[in-house]
């Protein structure tokens, strides 16, 4: 019985981690500069502001202000930043027209 139940939880929570990876963009330790430097509460602010952009030049702004400051905070606590990834304004650029 307890182990019927331990598979359906175990089903359910990687189908609902499928199910999310198709939704909204969300931050996390895989995919955010940074992220081990943040506060909950500027993880949280961090993907709102992400998520509410519309215009590429004010994501790329947002962008490179955040990286500045995660890299701040890395030289301060003696860390090195992790470089490359995803790139978090990908979703605004406009798709080029098929020749």
């Amino acid at each position: 019985m307890q182990t019927k139940f331990i598979t359906a939880l175990v089903i359910g929570l990687l189908l609902i981690g499928s199910s999310s990876a198709r939704g909204p963009w969300r931050a996390s330790e895989s995919n955010t500069r940074g992220w081990q430097l943040m506060s909950p509460e500027e993880r949280i602010e961090h993907q709102a502001k992400i998520r509410s952009f519309t215009k590429l030049e004010d994501c790329r702004s947002y962008q490179v202000s955040h990286h500045q400051l995660m890299e701040e905070r890395a030289q301060q606590r003696g860390l090195a930043m992790a470089g490359g990834g995803h790139d978090i304004c990908d979703h605004l650029k406009t798709e080029k027209p098929k020749p």
